[in-house]
């Protein structure tokens, strides 16, 4: 027994940790699986986690284990493909350098004008956009009433008391009122479609009430376009992203000429039979 008894403590000496699971020879062990648990979640989440966790734990091991027992050899050499990966990665990474380096990120009011008189045609509109300013209320909040008739408002003492009451009584406030939004974003905040929407506006208002939530939702449109070509003001993000991707290609055409200019004034590069 007291042979017995030293074995036990010598092997708690060496791993004093409970097995949570087995799979594929392999043991999964409650120090390991607690890494990857947050603090602060609740008994039933943690357990939720953890078994989410084991399985995919125990399926990677398993999936290995089928795989390497599956394929033949050739199959499981990854060396060409390795390397292929890493070389795809380093020269990501230096891309990535090299870019940051030299990228004019300015763009100014003339080029977004000039890029959007040149491709005007790519701009038509997919869905109509809209100016709005949004409020989701509960029905029975004691400003429902004053809040929806000042939503109109622009500027001055009345979109103060707007934006004060908004701030007391609304779930949400959203003020787009100079600003476009695509329809389909904004029926997002009505739960529903766009199309579904606008079958609600009604004397610049969209109405949507809920029948077993209790609470509204509305819209009032300053502005709408239903079709046709987009307006400047609206696409000038697209078109910066646009801009600058264009740079980015221009740089990286610029940088593989140059390497290959560079290597073959060296002898680094030739080609033969040419």
């Amino acid at each position: 027994m007291v042979l017995l008894s030293g074995c036990n403590i010598i092997n708690n000496l060496i791993h004093d940790d409970q097995v949570v699971a087995k799979a594929a020879g392999k043991k999964l062990y409650r120090s390991d699986l607690e890494k990857y648990i947050p603090d602060g979640v609740s008994p039933a989440d943690s357990a939720n986690m953890a078994e989410q966790y084991i399985k995919s734990w125990a399926s990677n091991l398993l999936f290995t284990k089928k795989a390497q027992r599956e394929l033949s050899k050739e199959e499981q050499d990854m060396d060409k493909e390795l390397e292929e990966y890493r070389m795809s990665l380093l020269k990501y990474r230096y891309e990535q350098l090299y870019i940051n380096a030299r990228l004019d990120t300015s763009i100014s009011k003339k080029q977004v004008e000039d890029y959007y008189k040149a491709h005007k045609e790519s701009f038509t509109l997919a869905r109509p956009i809209l100016k709005v300013r949004y409020i989701h209320l509960m029905k029975d909040s004691q400003n429902r009433e004053e809040i929806i008739d000042k939503l109109p408002a622009r500027g001055g003492s009345e979109q103060e008391d707007l934006d004060s009451l908004a701030y007391i009584s609304s779930i949400r406030y959203v003020d787009r009122a100079d600003e476009w939004i695509d329809a389909g974003v904004l029926s997002r905040e009505f739960l529903t479609d766009y199309e579904t929407m606008l079958s609600h506006l009604k004397d610049n208002y969209i109405i949507m009430e809920s029948e077993d939530r209790g609470d509204v939702r509305v819209a009032y449109v300053f502005a709408i376009i239903r079709s046709g070509t987009a307006p400047l003001d609206f696409c000038k993000p697209l078109i910066k992203d646009n801009i600058i991707s264009a740079r980015k290609r221009d740089l990286l055409i610029k940088l593989e000429q140059d390497l290959l200019t560079e290597a073959e004034e060296k002898k680094d590069f030739v080609m033969y039979g040419q």
